[in-house]
């Protein structure tokens, strides 16, 4: 009776925890999903997280610094020195063996220090403010991509259930067929080669059902995985792919200019540029001296016994202000050498941020060509879909009244199911250069 109460618990708890992990998305919500949930978004918003640290550790470097210090000393054997027996009153040319100092010492000590000056301090804070940016364009950069990721995830899940759907169809239509040509030919009224012909067609769309239905359960975990889900989370797409394309159909999109200095991969180049700027200035600042100051306060104790914690142990203090200049004065050149160094690469990074702003104007132009393309395909296959359907019913009635051979209906379908995936993959082909477009334009994800 206990294992059959707890056999029940263990369902039940199963049961809740499948409830909990079944989602219901439509594409916007799937997007939305992946840009706080994706394991690549998760990433990117600690990079930003990890470069405001960082902006603040450079910030304390010129803050006061405060450290302290306790030593302690236990002479097991004390050091023996010799000197000069006539001090004592002793002969000339003899030493007595002195031992100075105590047994046990004690020193306690805290400092403060502080930068007053240093160049590379004040490009060191130039060079933390780029850092975050560069940080915080490389999550917008991570969350296009994951919209783009996202959309064509969504898409080959939906082509998959469509594909499965159409093939079924199909299936149960020629499954009839068969069974009514196989009627007529057991009546003597149709040759054999025809319900073979039929069978083979059968045997062929039986198959890729099966493949497509493998495929939709890899499509599914894609998406999972995009999304940053557990890979069998249990997904349902509110979504249609016919209802994608005809959103995505946006022709006005193609009279949209880029423009380049708003562009995500522009401002990355731009601060990679500024980042080399920085790197020549901290080279360059390396040649002006430094300047930087200290406050010691100290307590020392002594004694041949350790008793350092009693009240009666004496403690003698001390303090000490100090002022410190580095002043460079010459490396060997080496300074120079590195500043050339940093300006070469300087240079470099001026040259590719004009490529990238070319490369920019070459994206946009392949973007829109791809997708006035894929907005022509899309048109011609669903007019292609519904001249085969056509062509396929009329042959299936012909064939019927024996105006018409097997293999003329099996070419008549075959051409069917042709434009049928056609149709599919146009669809999903729009929507992929849609995003692909909106990538090129950087339009935000908001619209």
């Amino acid at each position: 009776m206990k294992k059959t109460i707890l056999l029940l618990i263990i369902i039940l708890c199963t049961f809740h925890v499948n409830a909990q992990e079944s989602i219901s998305l439509s594409l916007d919500q799937a997007i939305d999903y992946a840009l706080k949930n994706s394991y690549a978004s998760i990433n990117a918003t600690r990079d930003i997280d990890a470069a405001k640290l960082k902006r603040w550790e450079t910030t304390t470097m010129g803050l006061p610094q405060i450290s302290a210090t306790i030593d302690y000393q236990n002479w097991i054997k004390q050091q023996v020195s010799l000197i000069p027996a006539e001090f004592f009153g002793g002969n000339a040319g003899e030493f007595a063996e002195v031992s100075f100092g105590t047994k046990h010492n004690m020193n306690a000590t805290a400092t403060l220090n502080q930068l007053i000056f240093d160049g590379s301090y004040l490009v060191g804070l130039q060079s933390a403010k780029t850092y975050l940016k560069i940080s915080e364009n490389a999550k917008e950069k991570t969350d296009l991509g994951i919209r783009e990721a996202v959309i064509n995830a969504y898409g080959n899940v939906l082509l998959s259930e469509e594909s499965v759907l159409i093939l079924e169809k199909n299936i149960a239509t020629l499954q009839k067929n068969l069974d009514e040509t196989n009627e007529i030919y057991k009546n003597g009224l149709a040759e054999e080669e025809s319900v073979e012909q039929l069978q083979i067609t059968l045997a062929s769309v039986k198959s890729q059902l099966s493949k497509t239905k493998n495929l939709k359960n890899i499509a599914y975990k894609m998406l999972n995985i995009t999304l940053g889900t557990e890979i069998n989370t249990a997904l349902t797409l509110t979504d249609n792919l016919n209802k994608l394309a005809q959103e995505n159909l946006d022709l006005e999109l193609l009279s949209n200019d880029l423009s380049v200095e708003n562009h995500i991969d522009f401002k990355i180049a731009k601060n990679n540029e500024r980042a080399n700027e920085l790197l020549v200035k901290l080279e360059q600042s390396k040649a002006l001296p430094s300047l930087s100051s200290f406050l010691n306060f100290g307590y020392a104790g002594y004694g041949q016994e350790f008793d350092f914690t009693k009240k009666d142990q004496k403690w003698f203090d001390s303090s000490l202000l100090g002022v410190s200049l580095n002043i460079p004065i010459f490396s060997s050149l080496a300074r120079s050498s590195r500043t050339q160094q940093a300006k070469i690469e300087l240079d470099k990074a001026k040259t590719n941020l004009t490529e990238t702003e070319q490369k920019l104007q070459l994206q946009v132009a392949s973007a829109k060509t791809e997708y006035k393309f894929s907005v022509e395909e899309f048109e011609t296959s669903k007019q292609n879909l519904e001249l085969a359907e056509r062509i396929e019913k009329k042959q299936q009635i012909k064939f019927f009244e024996g105006l018409s051979t097997s293999f003329e209906l099996s070419e008549a379908q075959r051409q069917l199911y042709t434009m049928q995936q056609n149709y599919l993959q146009n669809m999903l082909q729009l929507i992929a250069n849609k995003a692909a477009l909106d990538n090129a334009l950087n339009t935000p994800i908001n619209n």
